[in-house]
């Protein structure tokens, strides 16, 4: 295990934590000349290698892009467990803002970084980068996922992910009039709001980018409403699909839905939010369930399969997340512990 960050020195808060959460290596990068800083965090590769973003962000401190990481990182393992697939979880993290420092070197000097693991890390575009960002990083580095945007199906996988969770309330899994709040119109975001307009959804929309939002709400009929307060706005079904921590201990008394399910990741700041919702009578999908089709769609792409495969699994996502919760009411814990319980179950028996 490796883990250096700030002043390179390994400190015993740092290893500890990586200890704790089982991550088999962290490893932080400056290169002088791009005045690239980064990080490769490896959180599990007993069922396969690591699968995971690569995430550009302006964050304040280096521990705050260690922190990200490493939530992102560990999220990305569940997910793959749980989806039954043969991959394990990393991430990877750039520190800087894609609007001012990405450049054709930085990238490259960061393809090099994910060089020195050997295939042990496979990237994939994320928030602040994009698959024309992946090919450059893809000259310095192999394999990458580069081909093919995986939103669309981690946005399927989402669709039906809240049919069953309106199955599992007493519906009959019908999106017709059922009010939906979507909350980011990025990549993910914009194809779940299209193929819930689809479906005669009552669709709201909000991003941090208000001509994001705009055009996204214009292509399918949705009311824009303000990111500030997305979380909280009254809805069946709030679905995050922007940034994390979404659920904390300010929004959860406020929160107005009856379900949450999203494409986002760690949309739970803390695990006794968990509890939390459920006290409430809020279902809550867990995020590494229900977010899974994008991940889906890449093994399948790595095996060199078709999309026509990949959606059919994808789909699934709907069965696998009503499994879920059937055992969560059964066994009397929240949805979370029980997909927990399963995905663990799947690394131990490896």
């Amino acid at each position: 295990m490796t883990s250096t960050i700030d002043d390179g020195r390994t400190t015993s808060t740092i290893f500890d934590r990586l200890r704790s959460g089982g991550f088999e290596q962290a490893l932080f990068n400056h290169d002088a000349r791009t005045g690239l800083r980064s990080l490769v965090l490896i959180h599990d590769t007993t069922l396969g290698p690591a699968l995971g973003g690569v995430r550009m962000h302006p964050y304040e401190t280096e521990t705050a892009a260690l922190e990200d990481g490493l939530r992102l990182a560990e999220a990305m393992t569940l997910k793959a467990a749980a989806a039954g697939l043969a991959l394990g979880g990393g991430w990877s993290v750039v520190i800087g803002d894609p609007a001012h420092d990405k450049t054709e070197a930085l990238l490259r000097a960061h393809g090099r970084f994910v060089a020195t693991l050997g295939g042990r890390f496979i990237p994939v575009n994320d928030v602040g980068t994009t698959q024309a960002d992946l090919k450059v990083i893809g000259t310095e580095a192999a394999p990458v996922c580069a081909d093919g945007d995986p939103s669309p199906m981690t946005a399927l996988g989402v669709l039906e992910g809240i049919r069953a969770c309106l199955r599992a309330t007493g519906g009959d899994g019908s999106l017709r009039g059922v009010r939906v709040c979507v909350q980011g119109a990025g990549n993910v975001g914009a194809a779940l709001a299209r193929l819930l307009a689809a479906e005669s959804a009552e669709l709201l929309v909000s991003d941090i980018d208000p001509r994001r939002a705009a055009a996204v709400a214009r292509a399918v009929g949705a009311r824009v409403v303000d990111p500030a307060t997305a979380a909280i706005t009254e809805c069946d079904v709030l679905a995050p699909c922007a940034l994390g921590s979404v659920v904390n201990d300010r929004t959860l008394p406020e929160l107005r839905c009856r379900i949450i399910a999203g494409g986002a990741n760690n949309v739970l700041a803390a695990p006794e939010h968990a509890a939390a919702l459920e006290a409430r009578g809020i279902l809550y999908a867990p995020d590494f369930c229900v977010n899974a089709g994008g991940l889906i769609f890449l093994e399948e792409r790595l095996l060199g399969h078709d999309d026509a495969r990949a959606e059919h699994r994808v789909r699934r996502v709907g069965e696998r997340l009503a499994t879920v919760i059937e055992d969560a009411r059964r066994s009397g814990v929240t949805p979370t512990e029980a997909a927990l319980t399963q995905a663990r179950a799947r690394l131990r028996a490896r």
